[in-house]
C-alpha cells in the first residue's frame, strides 16, 4: 500500500499538497489556480493581500506558498515572508516562492534577506510551473524526514537522518552538508560543524561553507581569522549579505567599532530594505557618536517597519533622540530636525496606542526639543504634564528614569536631575550597565554638540600630557570642563597635569590649590564608580604634597 502511495505521489508530487496563492489581481489568481489543477494540485487557496495570507497560515498548514511581491498598498511579498518566518508559521518543509514581474536589484536583495526556496518571473506558464516547482517539491518530499524533525526541534534525530541520507541522495549532497553543518553549529558541536564546512571548501569553494567555517571561528573567538576569512569571502562576493552582518559582529569583538559601522554602511547600500541591520547600523552609529548616520539610518529604520513585523515604538523614539540632538545650538538645520522630531513623535503617539507610556515618553523628547529651539514656556509646560503623570507611577522603569533626568538636566533642573539618578542608582545598584549609564548622565549632562566639542578638548589634554607639553594640557582640560564641569575623568586628569606641573615648579603653590578644589568636586562621588579608586589614590597624593 505504501509503494503504491510513493508511486502515486511520485507519478503527481502536486496531488497531496495545500497551496496558497497571494496576488492582488483576480485574473493572475484564477489563472495560477488553473495551471495548478492542470499540474495535479487540488487543495489551492485564493487570497488577494498579505492580511488574509497571514491569517490563513495561522490557522492552516501551508506546503507551498506562491506570492506575488507587488501587492498593492500595504504589505508586499517580502513583508509577508519576513512575518510568516518571524512568527514561525511555515514548516521547514514548507516551500515559499516568490512570483514577481519586478526584478531589480533592491526587490531581489532585500526579498533574499528572508531566504525564500524560488522565483518564479511573470508572466508564467504551466511548463514553467510544472518544471521549476515540481522539482522544488520533488526535493522537499525527499527531504521531509530531515525537516520534520528540524521543525520539532530534534536536532540530533535531524543530524542523525542527515547522515543517513547521504549516501542514498548523492543529488541532494550540498543540501544535506550545509544542513548538517548548521544542526551541528545548534546543538553547540563546533568540532563537528567545523570538519563538515573543511570538507566541502576541500573540494570546492562555497560562499555558505566559508561563511560557516568563519561563524565557527567567531565562536571559538578566534577573532582575527574570521575577520580575515569574511572580507575575503565579500570581496569575492560582494552581494553576499550575511557576510557583512558577521563580519560587522567580528569588528565589534575586536573592539573596531568604527569599522564595523562602515560594513553595515557598505550591506545597506546593497541591500537597503533590512529593517534589522538598518537597525544595528544605527545604535553603532549612535555608540560611535556619528550622530548624522544614526539618524539617517534610524530614518530608514522607521520608513521600512511601516508594514514590518518588526515596528516598534523604540525605533521612533531612538529617531527622535538623535534628531533632537542634531537640532541643539545648530542655527542652519536645527530648526529643521527640531520640526522633523516633533512630527515623528506624533506619529508614534498615533500608531502605538497600546502602550501607556508612550505619551509620556515622547513628551520627555519634546521637552528636549523644545529647549533646544529655546521655546521654554512650551518645554515648563510639557515638564508639568510630565511631572503629574509621574506621580501616579508606582516605580520609574531605568530606561524612562535616564531618559527623564536627561531631559532635567537640559532644562536646567540638576538638583532634580541627580537627585533621581541617585535613587536609580540606589535600586539598580547590581545592573552594571545602568550604572554606567548614570554615570555618564552625570559626567555629561549636556548636549550632545556640547559633549563633543569637551571630549574633543580632553583628547587634546591628553596629547599634549603625553608630549610633555603640560600649560596646553592644562589649558584643555580647563576648556573642558567649562563645558562639563562635573565629569570626574576629566577633573581628575586636571588634577594629574597640576600634580606633574607643580613637581617642575615646587614654588608654585597655587597649583596645589587648584588641585584641592578639583578634587572638592568629587567628594560624593560614590565607590562603584570606575573611577573612584584613582580619586583616593590623586587624594592620598595631594595630602601629601601639602603636609
Amino acid at each position: 500500500m505504501n509503494q503504491q502511495t510513493d508511486r502515486k505521489d511520485a507519478i503527481n508530487p502536486f496531488g497531496k499538497l495545500t497551496f496558497l496563492v497571494v496576488d492582488d489581481f483576480e485574473n493572475f489568481r484564477l489563472s495560477m489556480r488553473q495551471m495548478l489543477r492542470s499540474c495535479g494540485a487540488d487543495k489551492i487557496e485564493l487570497v488577494g493581500h498579505a492580511t488574509p495570507a497571514v491569517q490563513y497560515c495561522t490557522y492552516n498548514h501551508v506546503d507551498v506558498v506562491l506570492c506575488d511581491y507587488n501587492l498593492g498598498e500595504g504589505k508586499n511579498g517580502q513583508h509577508i515572508l519576513e512575518e510568516l518566518r518571524h512568527k514561525k508559521l511555515l514548516n521547514r518543509s514548507s516551500l515559499f516562492l516568490m512570483v514577481t514581474a519586478e526584478t531589480s536589484k533592491e526587490m531581489v536583495m532585500g526579498a533574499r534577506e528572508y531566504q525564500p526556496d524560488g522565483y518564479l518571473t511573470k508572466p508564467l506558464n504551466r511548463a514553467m510551473i510544472e518544471k521549476r516547482l515540481g522539482a522544488l517539491i520533488q526535493q522537499r518530499n525527499a527531504l521531509l524526514p530531515i525537516t520534520r524533525e528540524i521543525d520539532h526541534e530534534n536536532y540530533p534525530e535531524a543530524i542523525s537522518q542527515c547522515l543517513q541520507m547521504m549516501p542514498k541522495q548523492p543529488r541532494y549532497k550540498t543540501w544535506l552538508m550545509k544542513t548538517l553543518g548548521e544542526l551541528y553549529f545548534l546543538v553547540g558541536d563546533l568540532s563537528h560543524a567545523l570538519k563538515i564546512y573543511d570538507d566541502v571548501l576541500a573540494q570546492r569553494e562555497l560562499s555558505w561553507a566559508r561563511l560557516g567555517r568563519c561563524k565557527i571561528l567567531l565562536k571559538n573567538r578566534n577573532f582575527d581569522q574570521s575577520v580575515e576569512g569574511l572580507k575575503a569571502l565579500i570581496e569575492k562576493h560582494p552581494d553576499y549579505m550575511e557576510a557583512y552582518d558577521l563580519l560587522a559582529e567580528g569588528l565589534e569583538k575586536q573592539g573596531k567599532s568604527i569599522p564595523a559601522q562602515q560594513i553595515l554602511e557598505k550591506a545597506a547600500e546593497h541591500s537597503p530594505n533590512a529593517l534589522l541591520r538598518q537597525k544595528h547600523l544605527a545604535e553603532l552609529a549612535g555608540a560611535n557618536q556619528d550622530i548624522d548616520t544614526a539618524s539617517q539610518a534610524w530614518r530608514q529604520t522607521v520608513a521600512l517597519g511601516t508594514y514590518s513585523i518588526h515596528d516598534n515604538a523604540d525605533h521612533y523614539l531612538a529617531f527622535a533622540h538623535s534628531l533632537s540632538d542634531l537640532s541643539e545650538g545648530h542655527e542652519e538645520d536645527g530648526a529643521g530636525h527640531a520640526s522633523e522630531a516633533l512630527s515623528v513623535l506624533s506619529r508614534m503617539e498615533k500608531r502605538f496606542t497600546d502602550d501607556e507610556t508612550i505619551s509620556l515618553k515622547s513628551r520627555i523628547v519634546q521637552c528636549r526639543v523644545h529647549v533646544g529651539q529655546a521655546n521654554h514656556r512650551e518645554a515648563e509646560k510639557l515638564l508639568a504634564s510630565i511631572k503629574g503623570d509621574l506621580e501616579h507611577m508606582e516605580e520609574l522603569p531605568a530606561d524612562l528614569g535616564l531618559d527623564y533626568a536627561k531631559t532635567l538636566f537640559r532644562m536646567g533642573h540638576n538638583d532634580q536631575a541627580k537627585s533621581l539618578l541617585t535613587n536609580l542608582a540606589a535600586r539598580y545598584g547590581d545592573n552594571a550597565e545602568i550604572l554606567q549609564k548614570i554615570e555618564n548622565l552625570l559626567d555629561e549632562p549636556v548636549g550632545f554638540r556640547q559633549k563633543i566639542e569637551a571630549r574633543s578638548h580632553n583628547r587634546e589634554g591628553i596629547k599634549a600630557f603625553e608630549s610633555g607639553d603640560l600649560d596646553r594640557a592644562i589649558e584643555a582640560f580647563s576648556n573642558a570642563l567649562a563645558i562639563v564641569p562635573d565629569h570626574t575623568a576629566l577633573n581628575l586628569n586636571l588634577v594629574q597635569v597640576l600634580v606633574r606641573k607643580h613637581d617642575q615648579s615646587p614654588a608654585d603653590r597655587s597649583l596645589l590649590s587648584r588641585c584641592q578644589a578639583h578634587l572638592q568636586r568629587l567628594e560624593t562621588l560614590p565607590e562603584q564608580h570606575r573611577q573612584h579608586r584613582r580619586y583616593l589614590a590623586l587624594t592620598r597624593k595631594l595630602k601629601g604634597m601639602t603636609e
